[in-house]
């Protein structure tokens, strides 16, 4: 059962996926359809979830189920990576890079590798400051009080 995400409780689990690059405005609203359709038919053991979906910032895929309602399964979750695996493919993106982090910076989400990161920091590019879009946020409640988040207050902070 699809549930608008800004009606979402703020304890709703969250999967995000970062694309590899910004999604363009045809492919948003193309993508858009797609992800009400999948939310509606997202099921875990043949029972209905109570889940949304929305892009982020033009660069972030977010799945969202209220963990109250009915819990997501091995498999439901498994369905739901199939299905950002299919989105990859049909737009020539990738969703499951993690060695690409991303920044705001600016007002525009800027993507850093992995690897140049230390560099970064070392150079005064990237601060304690310096808004992260964390992946690995678990819930609705954190996304909204807390997304982009400062790198000093995520998993990045033994880099300062």
């Amino acid at each position: 059962m699809y549930i608008p995400f800004d009606e979402l409780p703020q304890h709703a689990r969250l999967w995000i996926y970062q694309a590899s690059r910004p999604l363009t405005e045809a492919e948003q609203s193309e993508i858009k359809p797609l992800l009400e359709r999948f939310a509606t038919e997202w099921s875990s053991h043949g029972k209905g979830l109570k889940a949304s979906a929305r892009l982020l910032y033009s660069q972030f895929l977010v799945l969202a189920n209220n963990e109250s309602e009915t819990s997501a399964s091995g498999c439901s979750i498994d369905k739901s990576v199939h299905f950002v695996k299919e989105l990859e493919q049909r737009f020539s993106i990738s969703f499951f890079d993690r060695t690409q982090l991303a920044f705001l910076k600016e007002g525009e989400v800027e993507q850093v590798s992995l690897s140049d990161l230390k560099s970064k920091v070392a150079a005064g590019e990237i601060k304690q400051d310096t808004l992260y879009f964390d992946t690995l946020v678990n819930t609705y409640g954190e996304l909204q009080a807390s997304w982009p988040r400062p790198a000093g207050a995520s998993w990045l902070a033994k880099y300062f």
